[in-house]
């Protein structure tokens, strides 16, 4: 498996993290920034790693996928994914049914992101992937972390032989919206925002530590699904903070990743090693599984890859990735 030996070489990481039908954001992001390249955007990168709605981008581009396709198939099938099809009073009607079901089961179907899934991945496998992937799982019943990975390492034998889709139906299996998925193998998993909604810590640990990168090489391009900072209730009891504690464990788990990138990488005292884009909003503006704002998110990510585009041009994008080489083949 070669690799350049130059030690100027800056090994190239995007990092996409969960967050339902926010992904419309970092999809919208990518495509933009797309348009003024020569290549797909997932060519200029070494390895990819994404979360939930992240890690289904993380998948479609490293098949080959553009950005702008990932994209359109967000906006086209978003509604349907989560049951918004139909028009503004049934939309609501059924909002708030599905609301009070949730108490005791699973918000959503996970059919129809099945299908809309189907479509794009079909039957091809995680070994198809040109990018190194990285995309984490959890495995509930015993307990433990489970990611996904192509055959980057003499020692990932399996993953490469499973289906991309059953990849991407685990890693987006969020705890009370969707079941646990069951895969072609018959293993039950979900949603790896459980313990790595940012997937940056995961994917330097797997550049330095697997791939043997040096960490002072290192250029990360970590890209958030618009952050909602929240209070927390007055009253801290089980029912005030049910609503609330979902958020306070995702984002002390995301800058908890982040810092562990930071300081791996000797991001901001020694170099410039992390450029992170995310956006601010109020709360409850964008849920996980809002789709009625999907034409104001892909404006946000429109509107800030058009920001972004000079600088990240300068540290990403100025030439493809070397071709990827795995270990074992299909």
């Amino acid at each position: 498996m070669s690799e350049p030996t130059d030690q100027d070489k800056a090994f190239r990481i995007l990092s996409i993290d969960g967050g339902g039908i926010r992904g419309v954001f970092p999809a919208a992001l990518l495509a933009r920034l797309e348009q003024h390249l020569e290549h797909p955007v997932g060519r200029y990168f070494d390895l990819i790693a994404g979360t939930s709605t992240g890690g289904i981008i993380a998948i479609g581009l490293g098949l080959g996928l553009s950005a702008r396709d990932i994209l359109k198939l967000y906006v086209e099938e978003g509604p349907s994914i989560f049951d918004q099809q139909h028009g503004p009073i049934e939309n609501w009607v059924r909002q708030k049914l599905r609301s009070a079901a949730h108490w005791l089961v699973t918000k959503h179907s996970s059919e129809p992101l099945r299908r809309a899934l189907a479509n794009v991945l079909g039957d091809r496998k995680l070994g198809e992937s040109r990018t190194r992937l990285v995309i984490p799982a959890w495995h509930p019943i015993l307990e433990r972390v489970y990611i996904y990975k192509t055959a980057h390492h003499p020692r990932l034998e399996t993953d490469y032989k499973e289906l991309a889709i059953d990849a991407a139906m685990a890693t987006a299996a969020a705890p009370t919206f969707l079941k646990p998925h069951v895969t072609e193998s018959a293993i039950e998993l979900v949603d790896g925002g459980v313990w790595a909604n940012n997937p940056i810590g995961v994917a330097v640990i797997e550049a330095v530590g697997m791939l043997g990168w040096p960490a002072n090489q290192l250029k990360i391009l970590s890209i958030g699904t618009i952050n909602e900072p929240a209070k927390l209730p007055r009253l801290r009891g089980k029912l005030p903070m049910a609503a609330a504690v979902s958020r306070l464990f995702m984002a002390g788990q995301s800058h908890s990743a982040l810092g562990t990138a930071k300081i791996v990488t000797g991001d901001v005292h020694e170099r410039k090693a992390i450029w992170r884009i995310d956006q601010i909003a109020p709360e409850g503006r964008y849920t996980l599984d809002n789709a009625g704002r999907i034409s104001e998110m892909r404006d946000r990510g429109f509107t800030e890859a058009r920001e972004q585009l000079p600088e990240l041009r300068r540290h990403f994008f100025d030439k493809p990735a070397v071709d990827f080489l795995p270990y074992h083949k299909l």
